[in-house]
C-alpha cells in the first residue's frame, strides 16, 4: 500500500500538509504473540523506548542512529507512559499487572489483582496531571475465557500513593488505547473489538460521568487496521489508529484526515522530538514516524 496524507476536511492543513513524507525508521519487530507497542518518547535522552511484545524486548530508537535492544525480559510488556516523577511505567503481559520502574531501579507492582482476582492482561496506560493512573486490562483472548479470574474487560484507576484502585467501568468489549482531552475534563477509550473510540467527562474525583459516555468516533473500514493506542495534541485533535491508517478527528469527533502508512494496522503512537510534533507510530511489525505543525500533549514529567 502506498504511503499517502488524506485530507477529508480543510482543517487538517493546520495540522499536517498532504505533501508530509511518512518515514519508515526500523522493521522486524513483533510475531505470533504481539506486535511492535508503546511507543513513549524520553526527552531527557532524546529517544524513542517502544515494545517489542513478541520477543519479550523494550527497544531504544534513537533518530539519526537508529534501534539497539534497551531491556530484556520485559514481562512481555505492551503500553508504556511515565508518571509525575519521571518513573516508567508499564503494562506487562505475561505477569498480568502493572509496574512502576523505581529511580533506584527496583520494581513496584502498581496493580495485578481487583478485589483478589488477578487482572486479565493490562494493556494500556496513562497518568493524569495529579498522578493517578488510567489502564486498560481487557481480555485478550474472549475465545477461551475460563482461563481467567475476572469475567469482564476493565477500565482502573489507581491512586498515586497506591492507596486505592477502583473500577472506572467494564462494560467494554475490548478496551484498549486511552487519552485525556488537554484540560483533562475527558477521558477518551478505545474499543478495539467494536472499532469505536467511546468518550466521558471526568468527575471531580476522577471518576467517570458515565451518563455523559458517547460513541466519539467510528474507525470502521475496508481496509485492515482497528483502533488502538490514541493519542491528543494540545488543541485537543484526537489521533487514533484505525482501518487503513492513523485517523486524525478534532475535539468533536469530526474526521480531519488519515495517515496511511502503509503497514497493516496501527498498534500504537505518540508524540515526540525536541517540540513534540513528531508522531512515531507502531504497527505489527514496523516503526515509523512523520512530521506534524501541531505538538501533542506531552506526557506529565516532561512538560518543561
Amino acid at each position: 500500500m502506498a504511503t499517502k496524507i488524506e485530507q477529508f476536511a480543510p482543517e487538517l492543513e493546520k495540522i499536517i500538509s498532504t505533501s508530509e513524507p511518512i518515514r519508515a525508521l526500523a522493521d522486524g519487530f513483533g510475531g505470533p504473540q504481539g506486535p511492535a507497542e508503546g511507543p513513549l518518547w524520553w526527552k531527557e535522552g532524546r529517544y524513542l523506548l517502544f515494545s517489542d511484545i513478541h520477543n519479550n524486548k523494550r527497544m531504544k530508537y534513537v533518530p539519526g542512529q537508529g534501534v539497539s535492544l534497551f531491556l530484556e525480559p520485559t514481562n512481555r510488556a505492551n503500553g508504556l507512559t511515565r508518571d509525575l516523577q519521571g518513573r516508567l511505567i508499564a503494562c506487562e503481559h505475561d505477569s498480568r499487572r502493572v509496574t512502576r520502574l523505581e529511580l533506584d531501579g527496583s520494581l513496584t507492582v502498581l496493580a495485578n489483582s481487583f478485589k483478589g482476582q488477578r487482572l486479565n492482561r493490562p494493556n494500556d496506560v496513562v497518568v493524569k496531571s495529579d498522578g493517578c493512573i488510567y489502564f486498560t486490562d481487557p481480555w485478550t483472548s474472549p475465545a477461551a475465557p475460563e482461563q481467567w479470574d475476572l469475567t469482564f474487560s476493565g477500565v482502573y484507576r489507581v491512586t498515586p500513593d497506591l492507596g486505592s484502585m477502583s473500577l472506572l467501568i467494564g462494560d467494554f468489549v475490548l478496551p484498549n488505547g486511552l487519552a485525556f482531552s488537554p484540560d483533562e475534563t475527558v477521558l477518551y477509550i478505545n474499543d478495539t473489538r467494536r472499532a469505536q473510540i467511546r468518550a466521558f467527562e471526568l468527575l471531580p474525583n476522577g471518576t467517570l460521568a458515565k451518563h455523559t459516555d458517547r460513541v466519539f468516533a467510528d474507525l470502521r473500514g475496508n481496509e485492515p487496521g482497528v483502533p488502538d493506542g490514541m493519542k491528543v495534541d494540545v488543541e485537543g485533535n484526537v489521533y487514533c489508529g484505525g482501518a487503513g491508517g492513523i485517523w486524525i478527528l478534532d475535539r468533536n469527533g469530526k474526521q480531519l484526515g488519515r495517515i496511511v502508512h502503509g503497514a497493516p494496522a496501527t498498534t500504537n503512537i505518540a508524540f515526540g522530538g525536541d517540540d513534540w510534533k513528531t508522531l512515531y507510530f507502531t504497527s505489527r511489525n514496523h516503526l515509523g514516524c512523520v512530521n506534524l505543525k501541531i505538538p501533542g500533549l506531552p506526557v506529565p514529567a516532561q512538560k518543561s
